[in-house]
């Protein structure tokens, strides 16, 4: 008796592994079909949104395009969320677990340069000054695959083990219409705050970036640490006016600054470990004086502080300080030094990006690269801050380019490939279907 019940127990979990394999093929051969039956609608979305950019905390026309396009699939829709953010809810027909997929809508202060039918010439208010507004980083390309993308998924929601959310997401590239303070809060930050990642809560998260300067359709993704941080430095010399021909009678907040700048650069070369990461502080601006023979009451600077840990992060921000206000002390001056956190390391969750891994070669059909670690930062760090994520990166610049002269990311020149937006939807569609079938049984 008991050798029978160990013999069936064998033979159902070999079916269940064999109709595991079936599911998953037949899932990715639905999911390939469709996108492509869908790249034309992709592109003219992609258009639509690429010719009417707008910036961040603004997005009403690309929230409306959205919400449309979402309520046409019968989804459960909800707006307003982050301001101009919108969520949506793919529930299917059986029990599993929980994955949300993130894009963001917001465009940049950027002319457009390029001579396309569908160029931007559009205009914005960046800080109470009118701009010309582009979309310089893709953001128009996340919306348009996500969009895609749910419709691509709720065509599966027969057979769909679980529920979808989708994340379209404001102001990831900052707020356009106030400073950052560290006070107010805006993109994803803000929707997790306003409870998104609550109701429903997701198991995992997943994003996408498409990335100049990689072949278009390759896909670049990188376990751990992936983006930097981002920290405004905001920094007030004070000193004591006076008569440039006579110095003494003053204090320069000049000089002090100069020595400032050039102090700061010890910071990561003699304070900072780098031997697991790197770490940048840099100065961006330099503002103080009037008039060639005077010397200033004081001098502002701003700059940037990178890091890709968080604990290297809060001693970079302690070493700064410090250095800064003892620099500044020596000359016989005063230092006001803010450090304003805006964006925390986005870091993908190790055991999650190798269990996605096969994913992302079938739909980059094994075209697949480790990335680099990047500069640059990314608010979805927020949403993986709070459940297990993955970002990874789509190439869009033409495989017959020289790759190290494309035009990077928020340059005038960005320019994508679409033939690389159609990896992207298998890609998103993808990761969410296998995630799901894969940790159906373990929901249940």
């Amino acid at each position: 008796m008991q050798l029978t019940r160990i013999a069936q127990a064998l033979l159902l979990s070999l079916f269940a592994g064999h109709a595991g394999a079936a599911t998953l093929d037949s899932t990715r051969e639905q999911i390939a079909a469709q996108a492509k039956a869908l790249e034309p609608e992709l592109l003219e979305t992609r258009r639509d949104i690429h010719a009417h950019p707008e910036l961040g905390n603004t997005e009403k026309r690309t929230s409306e395009l959205v919400v449309k396009q979402l309520k046409a699939m019968g989804l459960e829709v909800k707006t307003n969320v982050a301001r101009t953010g919108v969520v949506a809810i793919l529930k299917g027909a059986l029990p599993g677990p929980t994955v949300a997929l993130r894009a963001d809508m917001d465009a940049l202060p950027v002319k457009e340069v390029a001579d396309l039918p569908f160029a931007s010439k559009a205009k914005g208010t960046y800080l109470d000054k009118e701009v010309d507004v582009m979309h310089a980083c893709g953001h128009d390309a996340h919306t348009a695959i996500l969009l895609s993308t749910a419709k691509i998924l709720t065509n599966m929601r027969a057979t769909l083990p679980g529920t979808v959310v989708f994340y379209f997401q404001p102001a990831e590239e900052g707020p356009s219409d106030f400073i950052p303070d560290g006070k107010n809060t805006w993109g994803a930050k803000m929707m997790v705050e306003e409870g998104v990642m609550k109701a429903p809560k997701p198991d995992a998260v997943f994003g996408l970036h498409v990335w100049a300067g990689v072949p278009a359709g390759q896909i670049a993704y990188r376990p751990g640490a992936t983006l930097a941080s981002s920290d405004d430095l905001r920094i007030k010399i004070l000193g004591k006016q006076t008569h440039a021909g006579r110095p003494w009678d003053g204090i320069d907040p000049i000089t002090v600054g100069a020595q400032t700048i050039v102090g700061l650069q010890t910071v990561v070369s003699r304070r900072t470990d780098i031997s697991s990461y790197p770490s940048v502080v840099s100065i961006g601006t330099i503002n103080g004086g009037t008039r060639y023979n005077i010397i200033p009451e004081s001098v502002d600077m701003s700059g940037t502080i990178r890091s890709y840990d968080y604990g290297i992060r809060q001693k970079l921000h302690a070493d700064v300080r410090q250095t800064i206000e003892k620099i500044a002390e020596s000359g016989g001056a005063k230092a006001d030094v803010t450090i304003i956190e805006k964006y925390d390391p986005t870091i993908n969750n190790p055991a999650l990006t190798e269990k996605m891994l096969p994913t992302l070669k079938w739909a980059a059909k094994d075209d697949v690269v480790n990335a680099p670690l990047v500069g640059g930062a990314e608010d979805f760090s927020f949403f993986a801050k709070e459940v297990p994520g993955l970002f990874v990166f789509l190439g869009v610049t033409p495989r017959d380019q020289d790759m190290s002269k494309a035009a990077p990311n928020h340059n005038p020149g960005f320019f994508v490939d679409e033939s690389a937006l159609v990896v992207g939807v298998r890609t998103m569609a993808s990761l969410a279907t296998d995630y799901l079938y894969g940790n159906a049984e373990a929901a249940r």
